[in-house]
């Protein structure tokens, strides 16, 4: 699958397209088929490592931990893994998740919620970071 990728950190023009493998899901969470993912000041934080206080927080002091860069997805349920009640393969969802500049990505089940039949996955995919900012 393709996916945005960086291995060090750095200004956003240094972010590339690249070939991975797909994920697999793991106990409790969902393989999603990305339809829309937002951009917002959190992944701008972790694509350059700014504030340097963000890297001692877990996210990787030299370089980032996790190689895929985006918070926010939506999209549709392809596949759950073992102990996943909420959800089924063909769900429109949204939330948040690790890379979600991808193609596909792993969510938490309980990070998800269904997608409301009457937004859009572009609408769908702004709500949780941006919109709990905004509050």
């Amino acid at each position: 699958m393709k996916a945005i990728v960086q291995d060090a950190y750095g200004p956003p023009e240094d972010l590339r397209v690249e070939e991975i493998a797909q994920p697999e899901p793991g106990s409790g969470e969902v393989l999603i088929q990305v339809r829309a993912a937002s951009v917002d000041p959190g992944v701008w934080h972790l694509t350059t490592g700014r504030p340097y206080l963000l890297r001692a927080l877990g996210f990787g002091l030299r370089a980032p931990k996790a190689r895929v860069r985006g918070m926010d997805v939506a999209g549709r349920v392809k596949a759950v893994g073992p102990d996943v009640t909420r959800f089924q393969p063909g769900d429109e969802v949204y939330g948040t998740c690790d890379g979600s500049f991808a193609e596909y990505a792993c969510a938490k089940q309980d990070r998800l919620a269904r997608k409301p039949g009457n937004a859009g996955f572009e609408q769908a995919a702004v709500v949780p970071v941006s919109g709990c900012t905004a509050l």
